[in-house]
């Protein structure tokens, strides 16, 4: 275990920013938001940012590669960024856990590798949480926010930061700070998360088991209808994956984007045969039957939810995973 005094900080970012990109989150509260480290940029004050740490694994926008035609002949453009070396710090217990269902996508095989690549180069530093929100749910998912995993766990307790490496690529980063000393983990107040109002939330109505109940049940159509189908809970959610590719001719050559996508838009999986989920019901019911019922089908009962809370706080109408799982446990538990 190490420890830093918090009035040595910009001195401690300093240090990793000169071997690597730095990114911390700041901002403020509702806008908060990882950012590449500079001098005189400050630590958020804020739980935690308006969106996860995805970006820098699996950007909203980004040019996968270019082609350029010459009559019958195709070139290839390799124009992917060179891999760099990053850390990204004070990233809380549901996003880091969120890495590790990206990872169960993404580095399956055939792995991604655009994903993969900045996986291998980013170290990730937690930072454990001591009064999170009360939309926060992730202790009722098996996290404990109070002790993050990470390539390096850390806890700021007083005037202090304590920093642990999990990871030999954790313990090689530490290595190279030498305002580091030696220290001991601190005692952290523990009874705030179990005044969290959400805490105890029921998951185990879902996962595969029970699929074709929870698909055919009526309730989707009340759930469902107040639904604006306008991203919002997706494009802010740290586990959701889903994406789009198109092609762009500028005239002097094609140009290949991928983007992210959300399964509530109707065009989302539109082909030439149609729309295979026409109604936002269907879309609607799509998003949350992943969330709860297909993914943990696929992955040992591991739910595709975090409990980052940031889909109650985004939503314009109020409705979310909270609501839809509340309301299907009541109906489909014996």
């Amino acid at each position: 275990m190490k420890k830093l005094p918090l009035s040595q900080l910009d001195a401690f970012f300093a240090a990793l920013a000169a071997g690597q990109e730095l990114y911390i989150p700041a901002g403020d509260a509702g806008t908060a938001a990882f950012t590449p480290w500079r001098e005189g940029l400050k630590l958020t004050p804020a739980l935690n940012t308006s969106r996860s740490a995805k970006d820098l694994f699996f950007p909203q926008v980004e040019n996968l590669v270019d082609f350029k035609v010459t009559g019958k002949q195709i070139e290839i453009i390799e124009n992917r960024d060179p891999a760099k070396p990053f850390v990204i710090f004070g990233v809380r217990a549901c996003d880091c856990r969120s890495f590790d269902i990206l990872d169960k996508v993404f580095l399956a095989e055939p792995a991604d590798t655009y994903y993969k690549t900045r996986r291998e180069n980013g170290t990730i530093i937690t930072l454990a949480c001591t009064e999170p929100e009360e939309t926060c749910f992730c202790t009722a998912l098996g996290i404990d926010p109070a002790n993050p995993a990470g390539d390096v766990s850390g806890w700021i307790a007083e005037d202090t930061l304590y920093l642990q490496a999990n990871t030999g690529k954790g313990s090689a980063l530490l290595e190279t700070l030498p305002m580091l000393e030696e220290g001991e983990k601190p005692e952290l107040d523990q009874p705030v998360f179990d005044r969290l109002p959400l805490k105890d939330l029921d998951w185990s109505a879902f996962g595969g088991e029970r699929m074709m109940e929870h698909f055919n049940s009526p309730k989707w159509t009340s759930l469902a209808e107040s639904c604006l189908g306008c991203g919002s809970c997706t494009f802010v959610c740290p586990t959701c994956q889903c994406y789009d590719i198109k092609d762009f001719n500028t005239g002097s050559e094609i140009k290949r984007f991928r983007c992210w996508d959300s399964c509530m838009y109707s065009d989302f999986t539109l082909m030439s045969a149609g729309q295979p989920r026409p109604t936002q019901l269907e879309r609607f019911r799509q998003r949350f039957m992943h969330k709860l019922v297909y993914y943990p089908s696929t992955h040992e009962g591991e739910f595709g939810c975090v409990g980052c809370g940031r889909c109650l706080q985004k939503c314009p109408i109020s409705m979310n995973i909270v609501k839809v799982a509340g309301t299907l446990g009541k109906e489909e538990t014996p």
